[in-house]
């Protein structure tokens, strides 16, 4: 009756006011007499008003802007992705993505439609947009800087930092004694374009360095905390030294500076003794998602926002205020892992990438079109490469580090990345720069960010000591080495038990390894210790339950399918034991199979999954990752389908076919070191026919008695309830899924082995 009311009530209200705004509208054209209204009549004239109206739209200032940022935000991930994949820094990709979209190549061979994408009157609006993301960034790189490790670790890091700072400035201030009368704006005094010249070779990318330390697995080394707390003080140093240089630059002189400087040191105070303390007993109430309420974010949004404002009236830029802002932010990690979580998604995936395209559109490789051009790019290079390359290497050597770690240092600091953009956009803003220089510039940035890779691994290729070598050649040869790889920690634990189950009696003789893989982009510098000791602990924890020693490999990745096979052919493991969840297998057959759902997918369908030949499985976590493991992996490779396994101790082995004589390798672990019932199952008389893997069952038998035996052909739905796992090939289990047997509904967790 409810439902009957409100239906009426529903259809006379739309009904009636409906009619009521026909009546009006019919009546206001009485209104129109007298007027110069245009009145269309024609089919024709309809389509051209349409036509004229969407072309009036298409070049509106809104329609272009978000025009260009779908462009630029799809070329950007684009070349991210590709860079990534060839083990470049997403930056690199990104700052070639800007160019590419330039003058210099899609301006060079595509005019009218860099025209029409990149209008001269809608430069304006990508700009600032642009300055609201670097302002956003700044932020977010003052957040992820760690002051109290900056102070407790300051020694050697301050000596090589500075010393990396003052190396490159003073020879880019002789370099710009050389190229001023040539290269200089006519209005630009040597003062400005000398310090400008020197800051520019002075700089570090603090972002991209600490995401190669991590992905490089050194950031818990002394050589990866080094490196972290030297580019951190390089960044404040030369964030502060170019503060100074840009208010030199504006005043017009070092003595005029002085009134610039003197309010610039006021505010540093100020936010450090008074805006600090308040926003640290904000963050002290407010440091979880639920009480990090709008209100709470709006003070710290505008602390922001007041602080880049303040800096760019009293002359030192809006993106130091930015910059200053984050690092006074509460030291608590998990407030600041929050904060930069709200704003990073935006800054860096929609905003950002508007910055490298606005510095590609004012980069023009075709200044640089003769040879002396391309010989002073080259000299700006190699100036940059000694100044901070060897400039920290020596001081790092200087201060008491070995001559490989020295140079990995050196490689490190010479990344300048997004940092370097920054500064010379800065620098073109001012005038400082002219566009060829400006260019040049953008050509050495690119250059000493994409060496730092190719740099570490020559390094590394030239002082292997004669213990790495070793090492590769014999690590633990002795020893049964097993490599446990996580994705969470309740599917680590039950690896971890089953690795256990092959080695419980041997662990003399043994060695498991625990690895977890995150991506880079997920982690921050200053919680980076944090989550690896989150990850950890209930797999160590169930390590001291099971009284067994492990050893743990922590890193943060960029492409952690190609990592967790690399670590672990490295590593000459002796199996390799991956997990997968119920959930992955939901309207599968294998989810069938496996007691999870219903949905059938062909046999053939499920083991191509396996095998690498189709993607059955798109939308999983695991899917990719399974299939390159399968394929690429040089050891054994044993996938867990997991359905809480405690402990294996009731097994049975399907042998299906003469090659699964493999098994029986992992039979003898589990019977002498965890005591396991194994029952064969022999459908084709495999074991019958083949006397050594008959003798093989026999003697174990004879050694460990009632451990095994040979199961009934006709598997009984009460066996398979009292078993704990059943073990078996891969290619086995295509044969056993092609049966499609009944009792397959009621099979325990797998271990699917590919040898």
């Amino acid at each position: 009756m409810k439902n009957y009311k409100n239906s009426v009530f529903y259809v006379s209200t739309v009904s009636g006011f409906s009619v009521l705004i026909y009546w009006i509208i019919t009546q206001g054209k009485f209104l129109e007499k007298g007027r110069a209204i245009v009145v269309v009549t024609s089919a024709k004239d309809h389509w051209n008003e349409f036509l004229d109206s969407m072309t009036h739209s298409v070049k509106e200032p809104l329609a272009i802007l978000l025009l260009q940022i779908i462009s630029i935000i799809l070329v950007a991930r684009c070349f991210g992705w590709i860079f990534r994949k060839i083990g470049q820094p997403s930056v690199i990709g990104e700052m070639i993505a800007g160019i590419v979209l330039g003058p210099s190549l899609v301006g060079l061979y595509f005019p009218e439609f860099f025209d029409t994408l990149f209008p001269l009157a809608s430069l304006g609006n990508l700009k600032f947009l642009s300055q609201i993301g670097l302002i956003l960034f700044m932020f977010v790189i003052g957040m992820e800087l760690d002051l109290k490790a900056l102070q407790n670790k300051a020694n050697d890091a301050v000596v090589i930092s500075h010393a990396s700072i003052i190396f490159p400035f003073a020879l880019g201030i002789g370099l710009a004694y050389f190229i001023y009368a040539q290269f200089a704006p006519a209005t630009v005094d040597f003062l400005s374009f000398a310090l400008f010249i020197g800051i520019s070779m002075s700089i570090t990318a603090f972002p991209v360095l600490a995401r190669i330390v991590q992905e490089r697995g050194i950031h818990k080394t002394k050589l990866g905390t080094i490196v972290i707390t030297c580019a951190a003080a390089d960044d404040i140093t030369a964030w502060c030294i170019l503060a100074t240089v840009i208010a030199i630059v504006k005043a017009g002189s070092f003595v005029s500076s002085l009134y610039v400087i003197a309010l610039a040191v006021t505010y540093v105070f100020l936010m450090l003794k008074v805006v600090r303390p308040f926003l640290a007993r904000v963050g002290q109430l407010k440091n979880s998602r639920q009480s990090l309420s709008k209100p709470v974010v709006a003070i710290f949004l505008l602390t922001l926002i007041i602080s880049a404002y303040t800096t760019e009236i009293i002359g030192i830029h809006a993106l130091f205020g930015a910059f200053m802002a984050g690092a006074i932010m509460p030291a608590n990690a998990k407030f600041r892992a929050i904060f930069i979580e709200k704003v990073e998604d935006v800054s860096v995936i929609i905003l950002l990438p508007l910055f490298f395209v606005f510095t590609g559109l004012r980069t023009q490789i075709g200044l640089i079109n003769d040879p002396y051009l391309w010989k002073i790019t080259g000299l700006i290079i190699t100036v940059a490469v000694v100044g901070k390359f060897i400039g920290s290497a020596v001081t790092a050597k200087f201060v008491g580090h070995n001559w490989r770690d020295s140079l990995t240092i050196g490689a490190l600091m010479n990344t300048r990345g997004l940092m370097e953009l920054i500064v010379l956009n800065i620098g073109l803003d001012l005038g400082v720069l002219s566009p060829e220089i400006f260019t040049m510039m953008v050509i050495m940035a690119l250059v000493t960010t994409f060496m730092t890779g190719p740099a570490l691994n020559l390094i590394n290729f030239i002082f292997k000591t004669k213990d790495d070598e070793a090492l590769e050649k014999n690590p633990n040869s002795k020893k049964y080495k097993i490599l446990i790889s996580f994705g969470n920690s309740e599917r680590g634990k039950s690896l971890l038990r089953l690795a256990h189950s092959f080695v419980k009696n041997e662990k003399s003789e043994a060695l498991i390894t625990a690895m977890h893989l995150t991506l880079s982009n997920e982690l921050r510098t200053f919680d980076l210790e944090q989550h690896e000791k989150k990850s950890f602990a209930p797999i160590l924890n169930e390590s001291k339950i099971l009284n067994q020693g492990i050893s743990t490999v922590f890193k943060a990745s960029n492409d952690i399918n190609n990592d967790i096979i690399e670590i672990s052919n490295q590593g000459e493991h002796d199996l390799l034991l991956v997990g997968l969840g119920q959930s992955i297998f939901e309207g599968t057959l294998l989810g069938k199979v496996l007691g999870f759902t219903t949905k059938m997918i062909t046999p053939d369908r499920l083991i191509d999954t396996f095998i690498g030949k189709e993607s059955l499985f798109e939308n999983s976590p695991f899917d990719d990752k399974t299939r390159q493991i399968i394929s690429k992996s040089k050891m054994p490779v044993g996938i867990l389908v997991d359905k809480d396994l405690q402990s294996p101790d009731k097994v049975f082995m399907p042998i299906f076919m003469p090659e699964d004589s493999f098994l029986m390798d992992y039979a003898e672990k589990l019977v002498k070191n965890n005591h396991s019932q194994i029952t064969f199952l022999d459908p084709n008389e495999v074991i019958v026919h083949n006397s050594e893997l008959s003798n093989k069952i026999l003697d174990l038998e004879n050694e460990f008695p009632h451990s095994t035996k040979i199961g009934d052909k006709i598997i009984k739905k009460e066996f398979l309830k009292q078993q704990d796992i059943m073990i078996i090939s891969l290619d086995s289990w295509k044969k056993l899924i092609d049966t499609q047997s009944i009792w397959l509904t009621n099979i325990p967790s797998v271990l699917i082995i590919k040898p």
